[in-house]
């Protein structure tokens, strides 16, 4: 009997043993390796958006309807509020009866200019009197320009009550309720495209000639753990007088919806090549005060070792400084690297 729950114990392990290697196995891992990356100077930027605008008001009048609340998507065009629309409706009826009135007076002023001209044929009027009746009519007809200028106005004034979006884009902030009034240039909502987007970092005086030559950069986001392609980069020919620090303008490549305006992200310029040992930034843990990267062994298995790193480097690497060696493999999935074989105690560097 023991030597059978023996066998069953020696099964049990081969097993686990057998399990834990075929998750290794089917870990992603790279190796570890000397490559020319670029150095860079790296430091704090903001993430903000290229477009981004707030939707006012440009009449005077109460909200009754608000269509979108903060975080909601519109589209260029969308109807996002409508303010009352009862005074601007009288506003615009009483100009187009002006523009009625007018149109008739022009029709009268026209037939007596040409009953004055007919009159002066058969000598029974001055020339004087057929000259005030041309003042008249070209007065009447000024009058209906107006008259038609102004129901214009008064259309597009009843048009500034339906609100709606300049473009398509993201709601980040909402500053009425429904019920307030609304009066030209009150804020209502401000959008942002997320299509669009890019990072602000100031950078010393001194660094502007070497970030100019090399005019690449990439963009780190902690709070992701992300790494984000730049499309362009622009140096704002401006400098602070009290910092003396230019602002250098950072524009993402794609739609980086994971990102929005105010998010903290740091700024990685190069500004030279160097041949460094270097690993996938996705590769690292951590945990506590311990940096690590789990690193197969030969039996398919893997181990946690604590590391110590350098500068972050382009393309998502960054520079190992101790624990590693070239030609070791790591997980790049440092968590499914975990579970599959969870460490007792990290191995020091």
């Amino acid at each position: 009997m023991q030597s059978g729950i023996v066998r069953s114990i020696f099964a049990a392990i081969l097993a686990t043993s057998a399990a834990a290697a075929a998750a290794a196995e089917a870990l992603q891992s790279t190796t570890v390796e000397y490559r020319d990356v670029d150095t860079t100077y790296s430091t704090e930027a903001v993430v903000e958006a290229v477009r981004q605008s707030t939707i006012s008001a440009q009449v005077m009048g109460r909200i009754v309807e608000l269509r979108i609340d903060v975080g909601d998507y519109v589209k260029a065009g969308q109807v996002v509020a409508r303010i009352d629309e009862r005074e601007a409706a009288q506003v615009l009826a009483s100009s187009e009866a002006q523009v009625a009135q007018a149109r008739a007076n022009l029709q009268n002023a026209r037939l007596n200019l040409e009953r004055a001209r007919r009159l002066l044929e058969d000598k029974f009027v001055s020339q004087a009197a057929v000259d005030r009746a041309e003042a008249d009519y070209k007065a009447a007809e000024a009058q209906l320009k107006a008259a038609e200028a102004g129901a214009g106005q008064a259309s597009v004034s009843k048009g500034y009550t339906v609100v709606v979006a300049p473009f398509s884009g993201v709601v980040s902030a909402r500053q009425v309720e429904l019920g307030e009034m609304a009066a030209p240039g009150k804020p209502l909502f401000t959008t942002f495209d997320p299509a669009d987007m890019r990072v602000i970092a100031e950078i010393p005086q001194s660094r502007v000639a070497e970030i100019k030559t090399f005019n690449k950069a990439a963009v780190e986001v902690p709070s992701l753990n992300k790494w984000i392609q730049v499309k362009s980069m622009t140096v704002v020919p401006t400098a602070d007088p009290r910092t003396h620090s230019t602002l250098v303008r950072l524009y993402l490549a794609g739609d980086e919806t994971s990102v929005y305006p105010g998010v903290y992200a740091r700024a990685h310029f190069a500004v030279g090549r160097a041949k460094k040992l270097v690993i996938p930034a996705q590769s690292v843990i951590r945990r506590s005060e311990v940096t690590g990267v789990f690193v197969l062994n030969e039996k398919g298995g893997t181990s946690l070792r604590q590391i110590r790193l350098g500068e972050p480097a382009a393309e998502g690497l960054v520079e190992v400084l101790a624990g590693l060696q070239a030609g070791e493999r790591i997980a790049l999935e440092p968590v499914k690297a975990g579970m599959a074989n969870p460490p007792r105690k990290a191995s020091g560097s």
